[in-house]
């Protein structure tokens, strides 16, 4: 299946604050050097915030991780987990297809967002409020038929229960996930016929459930807020003493340090976003480096490139495997880079 940007674009995208602090932390999970690792959580979180991932989404986790738009667009458009066009506004349904639920019915939800929703998968509805698709097994193959509704499962389905549920989503409520037919989980429906000393009943529902129940986020885009931030390997991090390798001890710091200036001049820095491989970020720390204007990049010599791939933390070595040096030379000719 060929999978392309969807032709309809947004102007942009911006991360809320809390999903910016979210997506921020889990770039210090990885070494130095290695921050393109994070693309997947951070492709994730656009999507899950604005429901669909939108080129300026893709391109905006690009440059925070100091990637090229196309390497970010490769993955975007591999995995089938990232809606390259808009869904809907309350809901996005997921009906699994896989064989345990197409023997369970699945055809018969599929059936009932055609007639509620679109004839076709990835259509809007005709008030643009819900859309659907058939996905591959879910891995709820005890409960099926079921389907992924948010970030919940709706298990245990009926075609009129399927009905309902879209019924209860447009009037403004939202189901409790999980089983839809009495079961607490994935027991026999009558109850447990073996471990029975291990029955909860601490719960009203499942942990998975109750957890949704209790954070009341089952279909509400994430803004960040939902949750505290809590980025254990920080801490740990803090807390363990750096041991320098023998080669780093012995190294002395290499290049040169450029001249650089405290503020632009006339209060008005080039856009360095041109130069290809700096976005927004490393626009930024260049910034607080004294680093302003494409004269003083191109200017730079051996040395001074050494000693500035050596010091953009985070970005070790981009000015030598970008060559800015001759980008900002183009640039300060007005020549195309």
């Amino acid at each position: 299946m060929l999978r392309r940007l969807h032709p309809d674009q947004p102007d942009s995208f911006a991360f809320t604050d809390a999903n910016l602090a979210w997506a921020e932390g889990q770039i210090t999970k990885y070494p130095e050097g290695r921050q393109a690792s994070a693309i997947i959580p951070l492709l994730w979180r656009a999507q899950e915030q604005e429901g669909w991932l939108s080129k300026p989404a893709i391109e905006t986790v690009a440059d925070m991780l100091g990637l090229s738009y196309i390497r970010a667009l490769e993955v975007a458009t591999f995995y089938f987990m990232f809606q390259l066009q808009p869904v809907g506004k309350i809901a996005h349904i997921q009906v699994c297809g896989t064989t345990s639920c197409m023997i369970c019915g699945a055809e018969d939800l599929v059936a009932v967002c055609k007639e509620k929703i679109a004839p076709e998968p990835h259509a809007l509805s005709a008030d643009g409020n819900f859309s659907w698709e058939e996905v591959e097994c879910l891995g709820s193959c005890s409960n099926a038929p079921m389907a992924q509704i948010g970030k919940d499962y709706y298990e245990d389905l009926t075609a009129e229960r399927m009905g309902e549920i879209i019924d209860e989503l447009a009037a403004g409520k939202v189901p409790v996930p999980g089983p839809q037919n009495g079961r607490y989980a994935a027991e026999p429906l009558k109850g447990l016929t073996s471990l029975t000393d291990y029955d909860s009943g601490k719960t009203q529902y499942n942990a998975s459930v109750q957890l949704a129940v209790d954070i009341g986020d089952t279909v509400k885009r994430i803004d960040g807020t939902e949750v505290p931030l809590v980025m254990p390997w920080q801490a740990k991090a803090a807390n363990t003493p750096s041991q320098p390798s023998a080669k780093s001890a012995e190294t002395a710091p290499t290049g040169e340090k450029p001249a650089t200036l405290t503020e632009a001049r006339a209060g008005r820095p080039d856009d360095l976003k041109k130069i290809k491989g700096v976005g927004p970020k490393l626009e930024k720390l260049l910034h607080s480096m004294g680093f302003f204007h494409f004269d003083q990049v191109a200017a730079w010599t051996e040395a001074e490139v050494a000693w500035v791939d050596e010091n953009l933390e985070g970005f070790k070595g981009r000015v030598s495997r970008d060559n800015w040096v001759q980008q900002a030379r183009d640039l300060a000719e007005d020549k195309a880079t």
